[in-house]
């Protein structure tokens, strides 16, 4: 019988097949999750902008919005196609990020393949890419469509750059055009997640390996060259910096509660990196939050920085003899430097998202590494294929288990409960879920405990008053909604909610304020307009009332209670009728 031999594209062919596949097949039940409540309200279910699917003036808003304290007008985007697409059906918001999960890991395996002409190690990075455990969080959760889409453009900007690299060394007038398609998908990174900003500096490592453009002995005048040949890149990367940091300042997301200095934000990133890498090899107890404990043993930190020290220095006395060391070690470090914590972003310590690119480092040293090891000592090779073999199908175990916890926010919290100490986040969050269900004692259980953890938390203190609220402890429910609106006076929501209770249980006055403080946070927020308005009303301030009622309809023409009030106060006051 005739038997072709397959050639190498051939099986580069049915490699990209195989990880398709499998992937999909391994992602496929989050087509069937729901949204949950948390972050997935402010980017899509309760986002009128996203909601109104692909329009100029959505367009518009995405480029110009600072919500949800980031500017990433292309992920913006992606969500209103979706909503054009699918509407509030959360399974084709999760199919999208299954796509560009699967695509990501394809453009990985084609560009390693492509940069240093190898197909195995680059096929294991790519199946270590798609099934790890550690990446559930950015594909299983629709609001982090930011993660698999920055990656996109990043994979594109390496792509676009490595041809570029190739194309100068022969002096080819195509490479002029690679390097504008390279800047190009860079800048759509940045606007799809700026996390991305430290690329330039990867495309440095990526010249001295394996693009090999630090040939030994290179001048200080080449080094300079390629620093020089970088500057467009490092032009964006401080300007998406500059307009990340004042958006980021303006939404109030910088975090720096009381006791968290400079010298304990440094010793949870140092605590942090070395989290990373256990659960990168070890993947168990993962959360989607992990608290913030302030302060970490010393010994704990001390001992993390004399390792990262260690490892950094063992990489580069190797640099010249296994060179994928240095380039994969320092691709980790560096691209967790935006959110290691050094400049607090949110209350958590570390986060499984923050992975995604970041790992892509790590198993590329493994990989290359034991390829060396099995060059070194041949004997090892069955064994070590084994291992990896089993490596590889405890990935895919782990990760359909962790895929099991984000069919919706009940399983979600509760794991992160149960694997986690003192988790505030998850018990408010699971506090709320069950408060939208009418479990009205299990939720005020729930958000005592978290506010018994966290008293400091606006956001705790803020549900657990609304499940006092619900269960009819007023005097109760109003101590905690002030709390919050104390401990957060710019939280639109809070201010609005503590302003809707004071108003409806007789106290304009008092409300007047809160619903101010909304509307200094969201001057388009058509309800506290028309909420404000009723208080207004209420203590015969009819024209600042009237004012406000026609604020209401002008952010919402269809706002018939808002209509029925204005002609109601103007029928009363035929005085005010021709006031603008």
């Amino acid at each position: 019988m005739f038997t072709a031999k397959l050639t190498k594209n051939q099986i580069a062919a049915l490699i990209c097949l195989a990880l398709a596949v499998v992937t999909t097949a391994l992602y496929w039940p989050i087509t069937h999750y729901g949204f949950i409540n948390f972050d997935d309200d402010d980017y899509i279910t309760n986002n009128s902008h996203v909601q109104a699917g692909l329009t100029w003036a959505g367009v518009i808003w995405a480029f110009q919005t600072g919500a949800a304290a980031n500017w990433h007008p292309l992920t913006w985007i992606s969500h209103m196609l979706d909503c054009q697409l699918y509407g509030l059906n959360p399974g084709g918001h999760h199919s999208t990020n299954l796509i560009f999960h699967v695509v990501n890991t394809l453009l990985l395996f084609l560009w390693l393949r492509q940069l240093t002409g190898t197909l195995w190690r680059s096929a294991i990075v790519a199946a270590l890419f798609a099934w790890h455990p550690l990446h559930v969080e950015s594909v299983a959760w629709a609001s982090e469509r930011k993660d698999v889409l920055s990656t996109f453009f990043w994979m594109l900007t390496l792509i676009a750059y490595t041809r570029y690299a190739r194309e100068s060394r022969v002096l080819s007038p195509k490479s002029k055009v690679f390097y504008g398609l390279s800047l190009l998908a860079f800048a759509c990174g940045l606007m799809s997640k700026p996390m991305v900003v430290t690329l330039p500096f990867v495309l440095l490592l990526l010249d001295f390996w394996p693009l090999n453009r630090f040939p030994p002995g290179c001048s200080a005048r080449s080094l300079i060259n390629l620093i020089v040949e970088k500057l467009p890149f490092f032009a964006l990367t401080l300007a998406a910096s500059v307009v990340t940091y004042f958006v980021q300042t303006s939404g109030r997301a910088l975090w720096s509660p009381a006791g968290l200095s400079f010298s304990s934000r440094v010793a949870n990133a140092l605590w942090a990196y070395e989290r990373y890498i256990s659960k990168t090899f070890w993947p168990a107890d993962l959360s989607i939050f992990y608290t913030h404990p302030y302060h970490w043993p010393a010994g704990l930190v001390i001992g993390a920085a004399l390792l990262l020290a260690l490892w950094s220095g063992l990489f580069i006395w190797r640099a010249r003899q296994n060179p994928y060391l240095l380039v994969g070690w320092f691709w980790f470090l560096g691209t967790l430097v935006p959110t290691i914590g050094l400049v607090q972003v949110g209350s958590q310590s570390m986060a499984d998202r923050y992975m995604y690119i970041p790992s892509i480092g790590l198993f590329i040293m493994v990989v290359w590494g034991l390829d060396d090891f099995l060059n070194w000592r041949p004997h090892w090779r069955r064994i070590t294929t084994l291992a990896g073999g089993v490596a590889l199908a405890g990935c895919l175990v782990s990760t359909r288990i962790q895929l099991s916890y984000w069919q919706n926010s009940i399983k979600l919290f509760s794991h992160a409960i149960e694997v986690t100490t003192d988790n505030f986040v998850a018990y408010t969050c699971l506090g709320e879920t069950l408060r939208d269900l009418g479990l009205k004692k299990e939720a005020m259980e729930l958000c005592a405990e978290a506010v018994k953890i966290s008293p400091n938390s606006p956001v705790a203190q803020y549900n657990y008053g609304m499940a006092l609220l619900q269960n009819n402890k007023l005097d109760e429910a109003l101590a905690h909604l002030d709390a919050a609106g104390r401990l957060a006076p710019h939280n639109s929501e809070v201010q609005y909610n503590l302003g809707l209770f004071l108003l409806l249980h007789n106290k304009p006055a008092e409300a007047v304020s809160h619903f101010a403080a909304t509307l200094v946070e969201r001057p388009d927020f058509a309800e506290a307009h028309y909420r404000l308005a009723q208080a207004l009303s209420q203590q015969h301030k009819s024209q600042e009332a009237i004012f406000h009622f026609r604020e209401a309809l002008r952010h919402k023409p269809e706002f018939p209670e808002a209509k029925a009030a204005l002609d109601q106060i103007l029928s009363t006051n035929p005085n005010l009728k021709a006031e603008p």
